[in-house]
Parts: structure tokens; C-alpha cells; sequence
């Protein structure tokens, strides 16, 4: 069956997305690995060559494109030339701050923001998650606290991608002044810059996706304009609900890519690697693995298509992004680990790309809201 999802203009785009990767990070992937970084320059081209904020409008320096297919031909040109790092790397700053600013910044707040963002200048991260609050952001215990026109903003988050080089974080942060459970209205978001005690910790050393650096971050009375609100004082929550179906459709186009991509890198593996002098091809427990690996790929891969033109028509309500998210992660997950038992010992290497796959799709079962809330969001919603 012919896929449907793209048109002639995404085809152009993915060959620009190719050239990119294949003149910026091919060559250069594996010691950014080792780095715990990618370089501040692959973004500034990434800008330059119009990868980033492709949906912010022409007025703010962007093409204004409102049409999710672009990011999903992005996605999978990186996730499959084994870039996952800069993937989520652009993911985090495209789909996880990028939309509250569209939706709710204010034009002084769009016209500060949104031009750098496109450019690739500024580095941005997505900073809701602390110690003691992951899914259960009510136990976010960061505050904002009125000075005259300002707001001072104290707390620690831990597990944010982008924030150990990043320039700015898109903050949740306690507004109503209390100290008990957290109601509906209780917090707001703000874009907070680098400045003075703002810090973070160093890199944590994960078991996959180490380019893309994560860390804690600190605030200690940072001081934030009035102007840096994102959209009114007490919404942060109903924000943050409301932008869930991108952010978790993202992660979804991720996990098919990398389905796909393992279906592919173990046929390969399989056609070329001979024991007792035959291909591994030539057993039939290899082809039924390979039939498997296969049937559910292009599975995981027809429903995320689906759930994206979904959500281009504004009709992907929270619980159904919950179910494309927990199928496509829970797949992801389950076929990198196919695929690299098919590989024998070199899917243990990490220089292997289904090595790296292996270790960057554990991660999509947990970011974004675990599988376990996933099935409670769907639950709740039957």
C-alpha cells in the first residue's frame, strides 16, 4: 500500500532535511555522543536553512507553516539517518515551547522571542518537571512571586532537555501564593531567560540520546518581566492540557520512525550476516521476525499518519494523542528490541545504529507522560 501522508511540497522538504544531514551531522554524530552536546552552530544552520519554527509566521521570521507533515518529514529523516540526539533535541524547542508562545504569548512577547527561536540563537527547554512533580505537575512546588512590574521566580527542576546549553526555559511556576495541593488556577508560565541566578547542574550521563544534553535547573529570585507572562496569570495548567496532543503526537512520529528504521536495519543485518554458511535470511524463524517486525511497523506507522492529519484538522483530542503516544513508544520499544536480537552480538555496540535506537526508544515510554499515564488518560476518558 502506498503511503498517503505526504504531498510533493513535503518531498522537496525531505530532501532538504537530507542535504542538511548529511552536510551538518553525518561524521560528526558519534563524538556529540561522547560530548554530551551538539554544537550551538548546528542550530544557527538549522536556522539558516529554515528547519526550525517552521510554524511561526512570516512577520516573526518564520514560513508560518501550519501544516504538521513538515515536522513529521524532519523527524524521520533524522530519527532514520540514526540522529536521534538532535531530533529531540529540535522536538523539545519546536514542540514543547514553541506552541504556548503561538497560542498565548502576547505580541511583544512574540516579537522577543519567536524571531530568535527561528534563527536557531536561542536554545530553548521545556522546564515543568521538578524532584517530586512529573506527571503530577499540581506538586510543582516553583514560584513566582510579584516585585512592582516584575516577577521573581525560585525553585529547581530536574530532567530538562536543552538546559545545560540552552540560552531560556518556557517555566511552570506557582503564582497564587499558597503552600497547599495546587488547584486548577494555581500556576502560570513564563519564558525566563539566562540570567542572573539562573544555573544549572551538569549533563546527566544517560544510557542513550547523549547529545542531547538534560539537566537540572535552578532558579534563585530570577528576575522576569511582566512581559515574559505567557498568555494570562493562573492558565498555566489549562496551557499545558491544551498543547498535550502535539507535544505526545511528536513523540509518536519518533517511535514509527525508529519502528520503521529497526524493521530496516535488521533486514539489512539479516540479508548480509551468515552463520553455518547460509544467510540468517534463509531460516524462517529470521523471516518471521523480519514479518513481524514489518506488519507492526507499518501499524504503528499508518496510525501515527493518521493521528497527524488528525491533528491538522484540530480534531485529536487529548486521550486519542494518549493512545497514538502509549502504541507507538510501547512498539518502538518492543521492535528496536526485536531488531537487535537480531543482530546478535553487534546490536550491543553502540557505533550499530540499532544500538542506538535500542536505547532511544526506552526513553519514549516515559517522556512526555509515561505508558501508565497514558492508559490512565484513556481510561479516564471511556
Amino acid at each position: 500500500m502506498k503511503r498517503a501522508l505526504f504531498e510533493e511540497d513535503h518531498e522537496q522538504f525531505r530532501e532538504l532535511a537530507t542535504e542538511f544531514n548529511a552536510r551538518e551531522i553525518s561524521g560528526k554524530y558519534a563524538q556529540w555522543e561522547k560530548d554530551h552536546q551538539i554544537p550551538r552552530e548546528v542550530w544557527q544552520s538549522a536556522g539558516e536553512n529554515g528547519l526550525l519554527g517552521l510554524a511561526v509566521p512570516e512577520q516573526f521570521g518564520g514560513m508560518g507553516i501550519d501544516d504538521y507533515r513538515f515536522r513529521v518529514v524532519l523527524d524521520e529523516q533524522l530519527v532514520r539517518s540514526g540522529h536521534l540526539s538532535v531530533a529531540l533535541a529540535f522536538h523539545l524547542h519546536d514542540d514543547l515551547v514553541l506552541p504556548y508562545l503561538l497560542s498565548y504569548g502576547s505580541a511583544e512577547l512574540k516579537a522577543k522571542w519567536l524571531p530568535r527561536m527561528v534563527d536557531g540563537s536561542t536554545i530553548t527547554s521545556c522546564a515543568f518537571t521538578e524532584p517530586g512533580a512529573g506527571s503530577d505537575l499540581r506538586a510543582v512546588r516553583t514560584k513566582a512571586v510579584r516585585d512592582g512590574d516584575d516577577w521573581l521566580i525560585s525553585g529547581q527542576k530536574t530532567f530538562i532537555g536543552n538546559a545545560a546549553f540552552g540560552d531560556a526555559a518556557l517555566v511552570l511556576a506557582r503564582t497564587d501564593g499558597e503552600s497547599g495541593r495546587a488547584g486548577e488556577q494555581s500556576f502560570s508560565l513564563f519564558m525566563v531567560e539566562r540570567s542572573e541566578g539562573y544555573t544549572n547542574g551538569s549533563p546527566f550521563d544517560k544510557i542513550g540520546l547523549r547529545a542531547s544534553d538534560t539537566a537540572e535547573l535552578f532558579f534563585d529570585d530570577v528576575r522576569v518581566s511582566a512581559a515574559d507572562l505567557v498568555g494570562e496569570a493562573g492558565q498555566g495548567l489549562s496551557y499545558v492540557k491544551a498543547q498535550l496532543p502535539q507535544a505526545r503526537l511528536a513523540i509518536a512520529v519518533a517511535a514509527s520512525a525508529i519502528c520503521t528504521a529497526s524493521f530496516e536495519q535488521a533486514l539489512e543485518h539479516a540479508k548480509n550476516r551468515s552463520t553455518f554458511g547460509q544467510a540468517l535470511t534463509e531460516y524462517q524463524n529470521t523471516r518471521f521476525e523480519l514479518a513481524n517486525l514489518k506488519t507492526e511497523a507499518h501499524v504503528t506507522q499508518s496510525f501515527v499518519d493518521r493521528a497527524v492529519l488528525a491533528f491538522n484538522d484540530g480534531e485529536l483530542d487529548p486521550s486519542e494523542a494518549a493512545e497514538v503516544k502509549l502504541w507507538a513508544s510501547e512498539s518502538a520499544k518492543k521492535l528496536s528490541d526485536q531488531a537487535l536480537q537480531l543482530h546478535g552480538g553487534y546490536g550491543y555496540i553502540m557505533e550499530y545504529p540499532i544500538a542506538q535506537s535500542f536505547t532511544a526508544s526506552r526513553l519514549l515510554t516515559i517522556f512526555g507522560g509515561t505508558s501508565e499515564i497514558m492508559r490512565e488518560t484513556i481510561g479516564r476518558a471511556l
